[in-house]
């Protein structure tokens, strides 16, 4: 048994300068006491119903940033779930789940000390660092995910009511490419970078290493400033304000200067904001004019608001549950297995292969799984016709495309109509190549923004007739005429 004073405890700490950068409270009263050896050397709370955590009588800041969040309320949450079961009880309080500790903690002692989601349970037991705090003996956080993790969120946020690991492991967040180690790219394309991108300094268990882009990355562990524990608001397409768009706008208007200025990167949010693409003379349209529904106000969560969804999923003859999917695959119209489980492979356009429920009709975006697909069908239709008759045009100006010399070569020094044409061709096919439906070439840009899509192909093929002298489908006519005045 092991009874510590909090006025003991930080009168050494202050002499050894240990905790200079943080708010000292003084008060002669018992950190804790009668701490078993069951335990683990996790100390859990000093005051359960005031909720402060036994490292809260310290890092006093922090303490008061976790109180606002939904792990200091976690035993009350499963108690109110009306499906309280035993098993439950680890994800719910301090233990060795989600840190490097193996036992301890509320599992092995049943105190009431150790209820809710504190401190200990990320960054394993305290004693060792209550009793001594100049020494970094208190763990880093694992920042790495996985459903076979030993510690980290993972251990917890995953199982069929809240896959959250499980759905993540198949997004391209979860996946560490070339790019992360590359200046330049590895703020978007590395978890690590990407908090170095926004200012975030933590230490963590991986120091050093390329991390996916995983929970705490997106997720604050430590406050509730945002919804969701979110680093930075899903509402509203500004880069400052949006935390999809801190990424995902990237190359949104041709860059004459780079060698890749012909392609659109990442370029969502312009699509969104009606902010992108080569903007022809004579367009009688304005940069962020042309705002799809889904970009607008009226779809308050944006990005997420289709791409992060939740869903249930029933066993069509009896009705029992059989999977709770979260949206952490990000998939806006997921692909749907034999179970009718959304899953992140690839299938064709249609409304029996794919989920138009949880992303289209729950977000109250359409009022219909079926309207919803039709609009999408629609416009990838629309707008792969379209592209057909441009890069027919552009093959005609430039046989050798992309190739050294001719009207497309971001390699020469100057910016053509031709080019401005091919990045537009680009915008409309974004992220759609290799798809097993034709249609899908064009999903990503129908569903962001259809009608500037639209626009800007049809001025773009004005555009090339005018400059080379070239002839497009005569039932192009009427469409030139909206678009252009012409």
């Amino acid at each position: 048994m092991r009874t510590r004073t909090l006025l003991t405890v930080l009168a050494a700490a202050l002499l050894t300068s240990a905790c200079v950068d943080e708010k000292v409270v003084f008060q002669d009263r018992e950190l804790f006491q009668d701490l078993p050896s069951s335990a683990a050397d996790f100390v859990g709370y000093t005051d359960q119903d005031d909720k402060l955590v036994v490292c809260g009588n310290c890092h006093i800041e922090k303490q008061g940033d976790w109180e606002a969040t939904g792990h200091a309320d976690a035993w009350a949450g499963l108690q109110d779930s009306g499906h309280s079961q035993t098993f439950c009880e680890g994800c719910h309080t301090v233990n060795g789940l989600g840190n490097p500790a193996d036992e301890g903690g509320y599992l092995a002692t049943g105190d009431d000390r150790y209820l809710d989601v504190q401190c200990e349970s990320c960054h394993g037991p305290g004693l060792a660092h209550v009793e001594n705090p100049t020494d970094a003996t208190i763990p880093d956080a694992a920042l790495g995910v996985g459903t076979d993790a030993t510690q980290g969120c993972g251990e917890c946020h995953q199982g069929t009511h809240h896959p959250f690991t499980e759905q993540w492991e198949e997004s391209g967040h979860a996946v560490v490419g070339f790019a992360a180690s590359r200046e330049g790219c590895r703020s978007c394309h590395s978890g690590n970078g990407a908090l170095e991108a926004w200012g975030i300094s933590t230490s963590y268990a991986e120091q050093g290493q390329d991390l996916s882009i995983t929970c705490a990355v997106c997720h604050d562990p430590h406050a509730q400033d945002h919804s969701g524990q979110l680093r930075f608001p899903v509402g509203g397409v500004a880069v400052e304000d949006n935390l999809c768009s801190q990424c995902h706008n990237r190359r949104a208007v041709p860059d004459p200067n780079s060698s890749h200025g012909l392609h659109p990167h990442s370029p969502e949010t312009g699509l969104l904001s009606g902010d992108i693409g080569w903007f022809p003379p004579g367009l009688l349209i304005d940069r962020g004019e042309i705002v799809a529904s889904h970009g607008d106000e009226g779809n308050e969560r944006l990005c997420a608001g289709c791409h992060v969804t939740q869903s249930t999923v029933s066993d069509a003859e009896t009705g029992e549950f059989q999977f709770q999917a979260v949206g952490h695959g990000f998939n806006a119209i997921p692909c749907l297995d034999a179970q009718g489980i959304p899953t992140n492979q690839d299938c064709e356009l249609s409304i029996s292969d794919r989920d138009f429920e949880a992303g289209c009709t729950a977000s109250g975006c359409h009022t219909s799984a079926q309207g919803a697909f039709s609009a999408l069908s629609t416009a990838t239709v629309r707008l792969a016709a379209l592209a057909e008759e441009l890069e027919e045009l552009l093959a005609e100006v430039d046989p050798n495309g992309e190739g050294a010399g001719g009207e497309i070569d971001a390699a020469d020094g100057r910016f053509t109509a031709a080019e401005g044409a091919f990045f537009n061709l680009e915008v409309a096919a974004f992220g759609g190549t290799d798809r097993p439906d034709p249609r899908l070439t064009f999903a990503a840009a129908a569903s962001h923004n259809p009608f500037l899509t639209e626009q800007l192909l049809i001025a773009s093929i004005q555009a090339v007739e005018d400059a080379y002298s070239v002839s497009a489908s005569p039932g192009l006519a009427l469409q030139r005429e909206l678009v252009s005045g012409r």
